[in-house]
């Protein structure tokens, strides 16, 4: 004979009984929202016969970079230097190592939120000597609200769902017996970000003579995913 301890003390049974059926079902959200933030990637080199010349060289061309992008101000979030190098080209011929030129590079990455200042900064930017810009890359922030607004849609329709369930069989939902996001216990999935568009605007500022065009960037709009799985008990139905 079990006693009623023992009884309390086995775990609960991962289905439903008679008298507590239980509806497992999934929770979906796709949303399309506008970006939040844009990143170019900006390359600055430099090359000279004299390793002192080329890192002088790259030193002010990284400067005029710097000094350009901080120009704008608040439509500035991050301004980040990454990857520095120096790196002598040997000649391919004759005896001897013999250093033909330097090359030196920086690479530097800026964040921007305000995307009127877009055009007009890439366009400043790649105008400059020996300065490569890659980008723009569109962004949401980690804590954008669209991320909460995808989970909660996802929670509503998985409940919508369990109840229609519920619904086809005669009957109502009684308690929510789990929720967990698809995944929550696996390692992260990671996914690389694709390249954008760019769009528009000209920054409010004067432009300097002869200076190009602002390019016309274009948003690229971002997908937000979430799902959640969620196991309900549910009245006994009349079958």
């Amino acid at each position: 004979m079990t006693s009623p301890a023992a009884a309390e003390d086995q775990p609960a049974v991962p289905y439903g009984t008679p008298d507590a059926p239980r509806i497992a079902v999934r929770g979906e959200a796709r949303r399309e929202v506008d970006p939040e933030i844009a990143r170019l990637g900006i390359t600055v080199s430099a090359r000279g016969r004299d390793r002192r010349a080329a890192l002088d060289d790259l030193t002010r061309r990284n400067a005029t970079v710097l000094e350009l992008v901080k120009s704008y101000g608040d439509a500035v979030e991050r301004l980040e230097t990454g990857a520095f190098s120096i790196t002598p080209e040997l000649t391919k011929h004759g005896r001897g190592e013999r250093v033909r030129t330097y090359h030196g590079g920086v690479r530097v990455t800026a964040e921007l939120s305000d995307f009127t200042a877009l055009g007009e900064l890439t366009t400043r930017l790649a105008d400059l000597d020996l300065t490569r810009v890659d980008g723009p890359w569109w962004a949401l922030r980690r804590d954008s609200p669209a991320y909460r607004d995808a989970r909660r849609q996802a929670v509503r329709e998985a409940v919508q769902r369990a109840r229609e369930y519920a619904d086809a069989l005669g009957t109502t939902l009684a308690a929510l017996v789990e929720l967990a996001d698809i995944g929550a216990e696996g390692p992260e999935a990671s996914f690389p970000r694709a390249p954008g568009r760019a769009r528009a605007a000209a920054f409010a500022g004067p432009a300097e003579p002869g200076a190009a065009p602002p390019l016309d960037l274009e948003p690229q709009r971002q997908h937000v995913f979430a799902a959640v799985n969620a196991r309900f008990t549910m009245a006994p139905p009349r079958l």
